[in-house]
């Protein structure tokens, strides 16, 4: 058994050594979690769905002022939105948003005050587990300086995502006038390519906002390209935890006591997972070979010390010296008889 266990042990550093990417993902996760993902991943989840509600409100408040003679392309976007999460949250965020398009016109101050609170302790958040993630020493900031960069970048975050959820309904429904202009709205062969190129133009618009998120919102800004490979991980793994979310909430929703809380677990269950995922991605592109910063340490300081040696009694050179004299005055002797 001890031979057995002791071979077992042996074959985790052996497959880390012939498979590079394995490698990779290991030392990811133990970045990770001496990062503190876990913890980060935790607060980033309370004020995700601490924040939705207002942050939504406030979004399709100016979209709707700014879209108010385009109800197409409001539509466009919130469907852009509601499809994004998993079926079994899909109804309760569409009452949101549904409510927050409503109630556009009397937002008021208190709306306001609540979104830039939750939205900043989102943002804060975020943006301290990405330094973490890639990292970073946490520096000591001013305080007024740092919030107003919190909130430029949660706008910037917003502005992306309305971008990328215009982006895919507008290619979506351009896709669909095309089809209809050629006359091949009823064929299934185009339907599908159609569907594919909708889901490829979706994952494109992910990887973009990925590739920002991963390098523009840690406190030390990253170049974007060393962002790509991590963005395009992130934009697969989205699509596929939106599949998994999906299953694992109707499984939740089909109880009586689910269908209540369902939505709301599988909320706090999706944002974690995605917060966890995030985290974990930024960390293996951290981590990647080519991203690896090596720091030399200084050589310690040099210190001098003089040797000095102390000897009792006569040393080599006094004995020569003796010696010789006793030479020459012997010579000098036998000369003089």
């Amino acid at each position: 058994m001890a031979e057995q266990k002791a071979d077992q042990e042996k074959l985790l550093p052996r497959l880390r050594r012939r498979h590079p990417w394995l490698d990779h993902v290991f030392r990811s996760n133990e970045a990770f979690t001496e990062r503190y993902g876990n913890h980060y991943a935790a607060a980033i989840t309370y004020f995700s769905v601490l924040s939705l509600f207002p942050l939504l409100m406030v979004g399709f408040s100016v979209a709707g002022f700014v879209l108010s003679n385009d109800a197409a392309a409001l539509e466009r976007i919130r469907d852009g939105i509601v499809t994004s999460a998993p079926e079994g949250i899909r109804g309760f965020l569409t009452e949101i948003v549904n409510a927050a398009i409503r109630s556009r016109a009397g937002i008021g101050v208190l709306g306001l005050l609540l979104a830039a609170y939750s939205g900043l302790g989102w943002m804060s958040n975020l943006r301290d587990a990405l330094t973490a993630q890639w990292g970073q020493e946490k520096k000591q900031l001013p305080f007024l300086s740092t919030k107003i960069k919190d909130l430029l970048a949660l706008l910037g975050l917003g502005l992306a995502l309305g971008v990328s959820f215009g982006l895919t309904a507008i290619g979506g429904a351009a896709g669909g006038f095309l089809l209809e202009l050629v006359g091949l709205e009823d064929q299934g062969w185009a339907q599908f390519g159609l569907r594919m190129a909708t889901v490829v133009l979706s994952l494109l618009a992910n990887v973009l906002v990925f590739i920002w998120v991963i390098s523009q919102l840690p406190r030390e800004k990253v170049t974007a390209r060393s962002a790509v490979k991590g963005a395009v991980l992130a934009a697969l793994g989205f699509e596929l935890l939106k599949v998994v979310g999906s299953y694992y909430l109707a499984s939740v929703t089909s109880s009586p006591s689910g269908a209540l809380f369902g939505p709301i677990i599988g909320l706090l269950v999706f944002a974690n997972l995605v917060s966890r995922f995030l985290l974990f991605v930024t960390a293996w592109t951290a981590t990647a070979r080519e991203n690896v910063v090596r720091t030399v340490e200084p050589p310690p300081p040099a210190v001098i010390r003089p040797n000095v040696t102390v000897q009792r009694g006569p040393g080599a050179g006094v004995a020569a010296g003796a010696f010789g004299a006793g030479a020459l005055l012997a010579w000098l002797g036998r000369k003089r008889r």
